[in-house]
């Protein structure tokens, strides 16, 4: 999708849709479910992807820019797709040789996934990563999460980095690509924009810091504050 692509599609987004996701959000995290949102959302799209905001149909720019800068390849290695939406991260990540598990907490997002990529490679799971598989955790080569904690409030997402972190397996890389803020900065609304500080618990649970970007997201317009940090899980052996 080239830039004017991207636009044109992001202008198909309203500001009615955003509003309502907005309030959507609000409303499941007051009723205590602060991750039931997306499936209402996707339900209510009926596969009309123009109802998702985020709905690019191609990868996210910010990760292919790090794959390709980083020369990531694959190699049959596992790598897991957090909130992987319509599934465009996880098919690229197949192309680059990974061995791929892609999961959505909404099961309509997954069968639409599934329906959009027939006979994929990808394995699509209806997951939460609140409470993931077991079988899931230290398992993962790469494990990537991009813009699914700024969906979440802030009260979910010490909870949702904990599990994060504990599911990259030894040696492994954590990528997290989100909108960015100063740590003591109103969070404003959905997307809520994360803090450094919030981030620290990664590297409380035994994840090292090994690279953070801090810079203007020009695929966005206006140009959005993205961080994007690379953290790697210590090797005992």
């Amino acid at each position: 999708m080239t830039p004017e692509e991207r636009r044109a599609h992001r202008a198909r987004i309203t500001i009615d849709t955003r509003r309502h996701v907005r309030d959507l959000a609000e409303a499941a995290d007051a009723a205590g479910d602060p991750v039931g949102w997306f499936e209402t959302l996707y339900a209510e799209a009926g596969f009309d992807d123009r109802a998702i905001p985020w709905a690019d149909g191609e990868p996210n720019v910010n990760l292919l820019a790090w794959l390709d800068r980083e020369r990531v390849e694959g190699g049959g290695r596992p790598a897991l797709v957090v909130g992987c939406g319509l599934g465009d991260d996880a098919e690229h990540l197949v192309e680059r040789g990974f061995a791929v598990t892609a999961f959505d907490v909404s099961p309509t997002a997954i069968e639409w996934a599934r329906r959009l990529h027939a006979g994929s490679r990808v394995s699509y799971e209806v997951a939460d990563l609140l409470q993931p598989p077991a079988a899931w955790l230290g398992a993962y080569a790469l494990v990537v999460e991009s813009y699914t904690l700024q969906a979440l409030p802030i009260a979910t997402r010490g909870a949702a980095l904990r599990r994060l972190a504990a599911l990259v397996a030894p040696g492994g890389t954590l990528l997290v690509i989100c909108r960015g803020r100063d740590d003591d900065a109103d969070v404003g609304g959905i997307p809520w924009p994360v803090s450094r500080a919030e981030l620290r618990v990664l590297e409380t649970d035994g994840l090292v810091l090994e690279r953070a970007e801090d810079y203007p997201d020009v695929s966005e317009e206006p140009p959005e504050r993205r961080f994007r940090l690379t953290y790697r899980a210590p090797d005992p052996s």
